[in-house]
């Protein structure tokens, strides 16, 4: 009797899943009815153990699902390691809403979030301003420019120390699929994923896909994947448990060090005064930007009438 494989699963689609053995082989696979009975489902991104054909049969079959660090409703995958967060200064105009929304929901997963601006030679001044803010909140920002080149080499040797999967995120127009073909050029050459106008297209559905890093950089860890991933511009807070009002707080790394020194326990960091608030005293005296409290409320605002939920 064969014993099983251990691997990644790599792409899913209508049931039938890709697994990449840690010795580089990609299996067809189908998971165990029992998955569905326990309401489970394989993500792009899980370790898998894999049991091979019986004697005269052709099917893989998923049997265990190994542990997840993590998992993700939009978009549906696991055990993501770092997310970078792309924008331009201009041209679009970025949202610094969407961004924080990002961030959080990376720092709630345990994610880590890595600041990207593009197109900086538009405007250097306006990309400063913008790395001045994340800077401050305590994430790693990279400002680069595929035009003319500036910091994509400082982002690829950032890369290159990279373990675990990453995945770049973004909104249309922004630069995100030009500075991933800066940085993985035969990724792009040989499977053409990474158009913007197919990402672009009004009803289109892609699933998440997963490349070896080591097919794509030289120096990368052999366990380290690049993630194509569709989605994540569903941040409705509102139709989608991302995490709850009272983890919040937490999702906002620079409001760690106030939030014991608010007068009271049950602050919401929102209305309350600067006398009696230590975010809102942080937020006064600039040591918190205002933009990203400002995300806070708005988000805080979309929280706070949703019901208890149970995460799963």
């Amino acid at each position: 009797m064969m014993r099983n494989l251990e691997g990644i699963i790599i792409s899913g689609v209508g049931g039938l899943y890709s697994v990449r053995s840690d010795g580089g082989e990609i299996f067809p696979c189908r998971a165990k009815g029992a998955f569905r009975r326990r309401g489970l489902s394989p993500l792009v991104g899980d370790r898998v153990s894999v049991r091979p054909p019986e004697a005269g049969g052709k099917e893989y079959f998923i049997e265990e699902i190994f542990e997840r660090k993590n998992s993700l409703i939009r978009p549906p995958m696991a055990n993501l390691e770092t997310l970078f967060v792309t924008f331009a200064p201009k041209n679009p105009e970025p949202s610094t809403l969407y961004l924080d929304k990002l961030l959080s929901i990376a720092v709630f997963n345990h994610i880590t979030p890595v600041v990207v601006i593009t197109k900086a030679d538009i405007s250097e001044e306006l990309a400063e301003a913008y790395a001045g803010i994340y800077r401050k909140a305590g994430f790693p920002v990279f400002i680069s420019s595929s035009e003319n080149g500036s910091g994509v080499q400082a982002l690829k040797e950032y890369i290159v120390s990279l373990k675990g999967i990453c995945a770049f995120a973004g909104a249309s127009g922004v630069g995100k699929s030009t500075l991933m073909n800066a940085l993985f050029p035969s990724l792009a050459l040989d499977t053409g994923v990474l158009s913007e106008k197919i990402a672009r297209g009004k009803h289109t559905t892609r699933s998440v896909t997963l490349y070896p890093m080591t097919e794509l950089m030289e120096g990368v860890a052999p366990d380290a994947y690049v993630a194509d991933t569709p989605g994540f511009s569903m941040l409705d807070f509102i139709e989608f448990d991302f995490y709850t009002v009272e983890d919040l707080p937490h999702c906002f790394p620079e409001f760690e060090p106030y939030l014991s020194a608010c007068r009271y326990t049950d602050c919401s960091h929102t209305k309350e005064s600067a006398s009696d608030c230590a975010i809102a005293a942080a937020v006064a005296n600039g040591e918190i930007a205002r933009e990203r409290h400002e995300s806070y409320l708005s988000i805080y605002a979309d929280l706070i009438g949703k019901r208890p939920w149970k995460k799963k």
